[in-house]
C-alpha cells in the first residue's frame, strides 16, 4: 500500500527516474551543466545534481558507478573505453556544445595580444620573462590545470604542440582557481574557457598565422570559425541508463538547451 501511494505521488508529481541523475566531471562544462540543471528543474522534468572535479574524475566516476553521466572537454581515451569494455559498460558519447579556451592575464599586464608560438615558448618555460615580449621586466607566473583535467590535454595538444609544460608551472585544481590566481599576480598568465571570463582578469588576442592577424577570443569568433583554440564538449554515459539519462541530454540539445549554451558563453552545436 505505502509503494503504490509513494507511486501515486511519484507520478502526479512529474518526477520519474531523472530526479536520481548525477553528473560529474569537467570544470568547463561545471557552469554549462548546472544552468542546464536549473532550467531542467523548473520546467518540472527533475532534478540533476552537477559536481566537477575534472574530465578524468568523472569518467573515473562513470567507471565505478558513482555517477550517470560523465562531462567532459577532452575525448575519453583508448584505455579508459578498454576498462568500461571491459567492465561489461557500453559507452554512449554526445557533443552537447563547444568551448573556446582564453589566455589570461592580470588586467595590468600592457600585452594584448600573443603568437601561438610565444604562448608555446611561456608555458614551456622558454620564455620567462614579459620583456622577451615587449612587456615590463616582470617574471612570468604561469598558471595551469592540473594532468586530469581535459583542458590541460588540449592546451597541451594544440596550443603547445604536444610539447610538456615546464616544472615550473602551477597546477590549479579548477577553472576558478586559475582565475582568482591571475587576477591576483601581476606577472600571472593561465587560460580557462570563455565561460569563466571576468573583469577580474583580461582576456589576449591569438595569432595563429605567426602574427599576421590576431582574434579575440568571443563567442561570436569562435562560432564564425575566426578564433582558433575551440574544442567540443562531452557527455558520457553507460548505455544501459540510457532512460534515466537520455530525457536530460535531450534537453541540452533542444533548442532551449542550446539557447541556454548560448548565454552561458559556450557555443552551441545545434540551431
Amino acid at each position: 500500500m505505502i509503494k503504490k501511494i509513494i507511486l501515486m505521488l511519484t507520478l502526479s508529481t512529474g518526477i520519474l527516474q531523472a530526479q536520481n541523475i548525477k553528473l560529474k566531471g569537467s570544470d568547463t562544462v561545471l557552469p554549462l551543466a548546472q544552468k542546464e540543471a536549473e532550467s531542467y528543474k523548473k520546467a518540472g522534468k527533475g532534478s540533476v545534481s552537477v559536481t566537477g572535479g575534472g574530465s578524468g574524475v568523472g569518467i573515473a566516476a562513470l567507471m565505478d558507478g558513482s555517477t550517470d553521466i560523465a562531462a567532459s572537454s577532452r575525448k575519453m581515451k583508448m584505455d579508459e573505453k578498454m576498462k568500461l569494455q571491459e567492465a561489461g559498460k557500453k559507452i554512449k558519447e554526445v557533443i552537447i556544445a563547444q568551448d573556446a579556451l582564453s589566455v589570461i592575464v592580470h588586467p595590468a599586464n600592457k600585452i594584448s595580444k600573443l603568437t601561438r608560438e610565444q604562448l608555446e615558448g611561456i608555458f614551456t618555460g622558454k620564455i620567462k620573462n614579459w620583456k622577451e615580449l615587449g612587456g615590463e621586466n616582470l617574471n612570468i607566473v604561469v598558471y595551469s590545470r592540473e594532468s586530469s583535467s581535459g583542458t590541460y590535454e588540449f592546451f597541451k595538444e594544440h596550443v603547445l604542440n604536444k610539447k610538456n609544460f615546464a616544472n615550473s608551472v602551477l597546477s590549479m585544481p579548477a577553472t576558478g582557481a586559475i582565475v582568482q590566481s591571475v587576477s591576483q599576480t601581476k606577472g600571472a598568465i593561465g587560460y580557462i574557457g570563455i565561460a569563466y571570463d571576468n573583469n577580474s582578469v583580461k582576456q589576449l588576442s591569438v595569432s595563429y598565422n605567426q602574427g599576421k592577424s590576431y582574434v579575440e577570443p568571443t563567442v561570436q569568433n569562435a562560432m564564425n570559425s575566426t578564433y582558433p583554440i575551440v574544442r567540443p564538449l562531452y557527455l558520457y554515459y553507460v548505455v544501459s541508463s540510457e532512460k534515466t539519462v537520455k530525457p536530460f541530454i535531450d534537453f541540452i540539445l533542444s533548442s532551449g538547451g542550446q539557447a541556454i549554451v548560448k548565454s552561458t558563453g559556450y557555443i552551441p552545436v545545434k540551431k
